[in-house]
């Protein structure tokens, strides 16, 4: 069995070696349970989920089996709720394992490398149509705001103060105001970006690997404000922050301060942090 480099992180900790010993079984388990072959080695860009090639009675899948985290505790909810609107299709799920059977992208192209003029245009045809108003089991985006802004300030301690304190006190300002004053309540992605978004042939464009919450639509865009993978400089980050905010119909100001917020109670265990804190000095001098 081909483990993954991406993967090979969990090995230094306890419980992910325990999970990355248990990967074979559950593989067999899931493969005798589904009817499934394995058709090839696993995605190298999934690092929190062995992500593998299946097939069953001449048709092609996908099967993913999770490392549970937090983020992702409700993926499957999130992909039953889209039905395939704008999202890859859930064919099955075993929640004892953490297991999902979904249906394969093809040619599956991340939007984030795919030759397009307008990648921001697709994703605007896209939010719409992932916006579906939720409960219950869903977490609260007013929950994780509480949460990002108590592990804040010790996070930024614990990483040695690599950015000023002004951006962690901007954060915090928006974690506060923010969450009381929010509009509707929808399902929004924590973790949208263009390695998130696969060509396909049933849609053009499919999202995949929801980290969902609910709260109202102004978050939704701040994974993408962020994404320098769509061009990392004060001009580009203020292109996606505007154009978004327009053609989507939401408050400037409020998806800024989301960005900003989530931003930074994400940076401090990102490999990509100076790029994070610079996206948020960028975005303080957008206000």
């Amino acid at each position: 069995m081909v483990i993954p480099a991406s993967l090979k992180w969990l090995g230094r900790h306890e419980a992910g070696t325990q999970w990355l010993d248990r990967l074979p079984l559950l593989l067999d388990e899931l493969t005798e349970r589904w009817g499934l072959a394995l058709k090839g080695v696993p995605f190298s860009s999934a690092n929190l989920a062995y992500v593998v090639p299946v097939s069953r009675g001449g048709a092609r899948f996908v099967l993913k089996v999770q490392w549970l985290h937090d983020e992702a505790a409700h993926e499957a909810d999130a992909l039953k709720t889209w039905n395939g609107n704008g999202g890859v299709r859930l064919i099955d799920h075993d929640a004892a394992r953490h297991a999902l059977l979904l249906e394969e992208s093809v040619p599956g192209t991340f939007l984030a490398e795919a030759d397009l003029a307008d990648p921001l245009g697709i994703l605007a045809g896209l939010f719409p149509r992932l916006w579906k108003p939720v409960g219950e089991p869903f977490r609260r985006l007013s929950d994780a705001a509480r949460q990002w802004a108590l592990h804040l300030p010790q996070a930024w301690e614990r990483a040695g103060r690599p950015c000023e304190r002004l951006l962690v006190d901007a954060a915090l300002e928006h974690l506060e105001l923010l969450p009381p004053t929010q509009g509707e309540e929808v399902l929004v992605n924590q973790d949208l970006h263009g390695h998130n978004v696969l060509a396909a042939s049933r849609e053009p464009w499919l999202v995949i690997d929801p980290k969902p919450l609910r709260g109202e639509r102004e978050f939704s865009p701040a994974p993408i404000i962020r994404s320098f993978e769509f061009g990392h400089s004060e001009r580009a980050v203020r292109l996606r922050l505007d154009r978004l905010s327009s053609e989507l119909g939401l408050n400037r100001e409020r998806v800024l301060g989301w960005t900003v917020a989530q931003t930074m109670a994400w940076s401090f265990s990102s490999e990509y942090r100076e790029h994070h804190h610079e996206t948020t000095r960028w975005l303080l001098r957008a206000r």
